[in-house]
């Protein structure tokens, strides 16, 4: 009887506990959840989905979706090892979301701003044609409307399996940060883990002010692509937030609990009217 008691294994519900990915540390759910996914022990930033994203830096009940109706349409009948039509469908059930974007308009401490948050959970926060339309709108929303831009990046990059029309992205979602620019408007581009590819070489580094998270990965190929290229060593913490603070590449590296304030202060700083 003594025995079989300590045989059984304790009913311990499953997620109630998430092992740290950089210090391997043991972390209580309830825990990381109010630490806004950030590891207590040495500061790692978990991934955040769109909407867990969004309510870390808006006011409460203030964000307004828009065009959460828009989806992708799989224009070349891209197949690998199965058909992207069938990809997106399981994307969307692992997910929650319909594309890899979330937009609309939001209070960030009272100042209204557009603002779009890519979702990595959703294949990767690759751009298709529907998160370029999203990033590009949201971009007009600004200048129709007056008020700044942000865009949250994370995202390995272009999506293949819509081809040039991915990477057509590119330049529309570039064309409209120079329209902002030509209407005086503020465009603030915050880079997380990862920003890569397409995204990288197109919005993600376009900001008038360029932030990023403490370690995110952020380049166009990467290191490992890179050192194979090259066939040399790469220096340490390359492609890393704070690698290219040192070089210019970013404005400032903002831990997850004071981007929203950051944000704020720096809409107040650049808006002032004379």
């Amino acid at each position: 009887m003594g025995w079989e008691r300590f045989r059984k294994k304790r009913d311990v519900p499953e997620g109630l506990w998430i092992k740290c990915k950089k210090c391997s540390e043991t972390l209580f759910k309830k825990d990381l959840d109010a630490a806004l996914n950030v590891c207590t022990h040495c500061g790692y930033h978990f991934s955040l989905g769109a909407k867990e994203r969004i309510a870390t830096l808006v006011d409460p009940d203030s964000f307004t979706e828009l065009w959460a109706d828009l989806r992708a349409v799989d224009r070349l009948g891209f197949v690998d090892k199965e058909p992207y039509s069938e990809k997106m469908r399981k994307a969307e059930a692992r997910s929650g979301r319909p594309e890899a974007a979330m937009a609309g308009h939001a209070m960030i401490d009272g100042l209204r701003v557009a603002l779009c948050v890519l979702d990595f959970s959703y294949m990767g926060g690759s751009m298709g044609v529907v998160v370029g339309e999203k990033v590009t709108r949201t971009l007009e929303l600004a200048a129709e409307e007056g008020v700044p831009c942000i865009v949250v990046s994370c995202s390995g990059g272009a999506r293949m399996h819509e081809g040039v029309l991915s990477l057509m992205q590119m330049a529309k979602t570039s064309a409209a940060i120079h329209r902002l620019s030509e209407r005086g408007g503020l465009f603030i581009s915050v880079l997380t883990n990862p920003t890569t590819g397409g995204v990288t070489a197109s919005f993600a580094a376009l900001g008038d002010l360029i932030f990023a998270e403490p370690e995110a990965l952020i380049g166009f190929a990467g290191p490992r692509v890179i050192q194979e290229t090259l066939r040399q060593e790469l220096p340490e913490g390359f492609q890393r937030s704070e690698f290219l603070l040192e070089r210019g590449f970013i404005d400032r590296i903002v831990p997850r609990k004071d981007l929203r304030a950051t944000l704020a202060q720096s809409i107040r700083l650049l808006t002032l009217k004379n």
